[in-house]
């Protein structure tokens, strides 16, 4: 008894705080309108010349590939590789694919697709957005390496150390909630029918049941993705606005003492909490004041390389947008960005540890720009996400197709083992 009223009043303030919340965001843009318009101008600016070409292209791709069956065919071939890695379905390899080659939140929609269409449940859904949706290259290397530190090498170290930790993450969340459900059983390795030809029957079967004209396929995917795009553009405004409004009043440098003792417990200078606050809250921010810090090179790539891992309070939200209508709870996600954050803050620091030279070879010239309102610029966006994409379908479907064979000889086996 006493708990429920505990839980009715916590439920009370809640309700009490939001509005207040909003009161306040809204007094402040009406205290420093032109901060405000000049934030939400440059959340603007983020959106149009980088978000929208990276993402519309895949948003509507990857729908049509949905609707088209050839998730499917996907979740079948790949169901070796995934299921005993990460515990999520086959059809979470073109998630992964996807999500790592465009950028955040492209793997939590395709996720949220993916409940919607009885792909996976609830718990797999929550395993597979854990490290399914990163940054994306292009922002790594052309946007932090080289338009913040000025040095095109150190978008390897990144870009290499955030994908090894995501991947990391991936595995460690496969043990999450593995108790709550009933894990389906691997295909047996002595099944006559060739993996092709049950992943070509999957997919006929799947363009059967959505049953579509391809026109209304194509618009149906286009009015999705622009919604959804104009979904992120609101929450990229907003904390761009909010961002800029708690720096104007002080609320950075009142956290910043209080960060500053536990970064000197982690050996980091105390002038890297700034960068750390607003990481806390949006990406660019972060990492562009990690780049300026008077810190030495390597804590300043470390921080920034933990802040895109974290991704900011402004990608969350664009996460939970995405997943609302469903069962997918948000706080497995949450945690996995903030382990995805150590990871990739302790790989990098190792990474720092070789000398820079050695990845000369490592970085791509096709990376190698800061965005600009271009058609160039635009075109190599979509250029570098379309070459990773293919890059990890790839290796994922090699992978698969080994495990596979392997299975078949007898030469390994995974067993089910059922409680």
């Amino acid at each position: 008894m006493r708990f429920n009223i505990q839980k009715s009043r916590v439920a009370k303030m809640s309700q009490l705080i939001l509005p207040a919340i909003a009161v306040v965001i809204t007094i402040s843009i009406i205290r420093f309108p032109e901060e405000a318009f000049q934030a939400a101008f440059e959340g603007l600016d983020v959106w149009f010349n980088i978000v929208l070409p990276a993402l519309l292209p895949f948003f509507i791709g990857s729908q049509l590939l949905m609707g088209l069956g050839v998730v499917h065919f996907m979740g079948v071939l790949l169901e070796p590789f995934m299921r005993p890695f990460f515990n999520v379905p086959g059809a979470g390899s073109f998630v992964m694919a996807m999500g790592l080659a465009s950028g955040y939140p492209l793997g939590a929609m395709l996720t949220g697709k993916l409940v919607k269409k009885k792909l996976c449940n609830a718990r797999e859904a929550e395993r597979l957005m854990s490290f399914s949706n990163t940054a994306d290259p292009l922002f790594m290397v052309g946007a932090v390496a080289v338009g913040m530190f000025k040095d095109v090498r150190l978008g390897s170290i990144i870009s290499v150390a955030h994908y090894i930790s995501a991947l990391l993450v991936g595995f460690v969340m496969r043990f999450y909630a593995v108790d709550s459900e009933t894990t389906p059983p691997v295909t047996s390795s002595r099944s006559r029918e060739s993996i092709l030809l049950k992943a070509t029957r999957e997919l006929i079967r799947a363009r059967r049941e959505d049953a579509r004209p391809f026109g209304k396929l194509l618009s149906d995917s286009i009015k999705d993705s622009i919604n959804s795009l104009l979904l992120i553009l609101g929450f990229i405004t907003l904390f761009s606005v909010i961002i800029r409004i708690i720096t104007i009043v002080g609320f950075v440098n009142m956290l910043a003492p209080g960060l500053s003792i536990i970064l000197k417990v982690c050996g980091l200078q105390e002038t890297l909490s700034p960068a750390i606050i607003s990481g806390i809250f949006e990406i660019t921010l972060g990492t562009k004041l990690a780049s300026t810090a008077d810190a030495p090179l390597i804590q300043r790539v470390v921080v920034a390389s933990a802040i895109i891992a974290w991704s900011g309070l402004s990608v969350h939200f664009q996460v939970l947008s995405m997943i609302t209508d469903t069962d997918i709870k948000i706080l497995p996600y949450i945690i996995a960005r903030l382990l995805h954050a150590i990871f990739a803050g302790i790989i990098t620091y190792f990474m720092m540890a070789i000398p820079i030279e050695g990845f000369n070879s490592w970085s791509m010239p096709v990376f190698a720009i800061a965005p600009q309102s271009t058609s160039q610029s635009w075109l190599n966006i979509f250029t570098v996400s379309s070459q990773v994409f293919l890059l990890l379908f790839s290796l994922l479907i090699l992978v698969s197709i080994i495990i596979y064979l392997l299975r078949g000889f007898e030469i390994i086996s995974f067993k089910v083992i059922k409680k």
